[in-house]
């Protein structure tokens, strides 16, 4: 009795899954059935099923319908709904073919689980390209060079990505323009710089800072004589407005030999730059007295050049007025 109802139930099992596979059509038919030697058709599926049955047509990953037929493109398939629980598949199939002849083409097989749907078999009739054999052969025309692009030898991932590439020149090119004009100066304009000292206070801070390295002590005259020259040379650029930092020595004194403010003080800055350039360029250890007499003369330059107040000055002329 147990048999007899497993049989009974694995009948009933198979019905419904005919059923199932019952409720599926697959109909296919072509915009024409005559085609011209490389042009194109279309072949037009539709496929009937239940809501939510998922199948695939056999030739998804070909690309021809026989041997002398080829599928060109496969448009997305488009659904559309019946109602009462069914939909409707259409999917389109470009052919297209190169030999003339009459060609079947065979049913087209859409699978559902284990179960296999064929469309309704089609010909297509292929015809040669039409020659009017009443006009004369004209002859034909030697192939002409091809002008060169320039974008022929450029590789597809440059060509294809060519605003990403110019991008990234845009920015190398102002990281290139930011480091000569800006960092390498030491200098960054995304960050505020602090108030620079005045020049007289500047020089007075950068002389003791030099002083306190005590380079000639430890055998570096080159380098001290180095420094005090280039802190006379930033003073005099911000005090005078004189370029003395692209001038030789001997164009800084002729410069300054013109100023009154400076004619007084000129021969003391003349011999610092002469023993600098001594002992820069010819190899010379001064001594120990000459390395400090330079020092003495520079702070003595600084100090006598600096910017007198109005008020100050107003007050020594009328010092020198009186009798």
């Amino acid at each position: 009795m147990r048999m007899k109802r497993n049989i009974l139930l694995w009948v009933t099992a198979m019905m419904c899954l005919s059923i199932t596979a019952g409720n599926v059509t697959v109909k296919a038919k072509l915009d024409s059935t005559q085609l011209v030697m490389g042009r194109v058709t279309a072949l037009h599926l539709e496929i009937v099923q239940d809501c939510g049955t998922r199948g695939f047509l056999a030739l998804e990953k070909s690309d021809t319908l026989t041997s002398m037929v080829e599928i060109a493109d496969k448009p997305k398939a488009d659904t559309t709904s019946l109602g009462n629980n069914r939909e409707q598949i259409n999917r389109d199939l470009i052919l297209q073919a190169f030999d003339s002849g009459l060609y079947v083409l065979p049913p087209l097989a859409y699978v559902v689980g284990r179960d296999t749907f064929e469309s309704n078999p089609l010909s297509l009739k292929v015809l040669p390209v039409p020659v009017d054999t009443t006009k004369d052969i004209i002859g034909i025309k030697p192939v002409e060079g091809v002008p060169f692009k320039i974008l022929d030898w450029v590789p597809d991932w440059i060509a294809d990505y060519w605003w990403a590439w110019l991008l990234a020149v845009l920015v190398i090119a102002g990281a290139l323009y930011y480091y000569l004009k800006w960092y390498r100066h030491g200098r960054n304009p995304l960050r505020p710089e602090k108030k620079r000292l005045p020049p007289y206070e500047e020089a007075m801070l950068n002389l003791e800072a030099l002083k306190q390295r005590q380079l000639w002590q430890n055998g570096q005259e080159k380098e001290y004589f180095t420094g005090l020259t280039d802190i006379l040379r930033v003073y005099i650029d911000r005090r005078f407005g004189v370029n003395a930092v692209e001038m030789t020595s001997s164009e800084i004194v002729k410069t300054l030999k013109q100023r009154g403010e400076t004619r007084a003080v000129n021969e003391q800055l003349t011999m610092i730059l002469e023993m600098a350039d001594i002992v820069k360029f010819a190899a010379v250890r001064p001594l120990a007295d000459d390395n400090e007499m330079a020092y003495q003369r520079a702070v003595h330059f600084v100090e006598q050049t600096k910017p007198v107040d109005d008020t100050v000055a107003q007050v020594n002329e009328e010092k020198e007025v009186k009798p």
